[in-house]
């Protein structure tokens, strides 16, 4: 996505092989990054902002749940994403 975020992989990459586990490189897809970031700023707006960060995080698990389940395209991962943050947001006060 960007070199910030190439070097972030390599540093996850490298803090894994220190503790004995050998990791891909993890990569960051531009579709899937803008739906965590509408899934942050639904949740930053919400009466639980502070969980944002943490919600995010959750993303990136179910992501990966979902790649382990078969799904195999970033464009599939993005739709996911995308109906969990739309449907957060229809929620008369979000509560994430």
């Amino acid at each position: 996505m960007n070199a910030w975020f190439e070097a972030l992989g390599r540093r996850f990459k490298e803090a894994a092989r220190k503790e004995g586990v050998e990791i891909a490189q993890p990569e960051l897809d531009a579709q899937v990054a803008d739906e965590v970031l509408e899934l942050a700023r639904v949740a930053a707006h919400s009466k639980e902002r502070r969980f944002a960060p943490l919600a995010c995080f959750m993303a990136g698990v179910a992501a990966e749940r979902l790649r382990q389940g078969g799904y195999a395209s970033p464009g599939a991962e993005a739709a996911y994403l995308r109906a969990i943050h739309q449907a957060l947001e229809a929620e008369p006060e979000t509560t994430v």
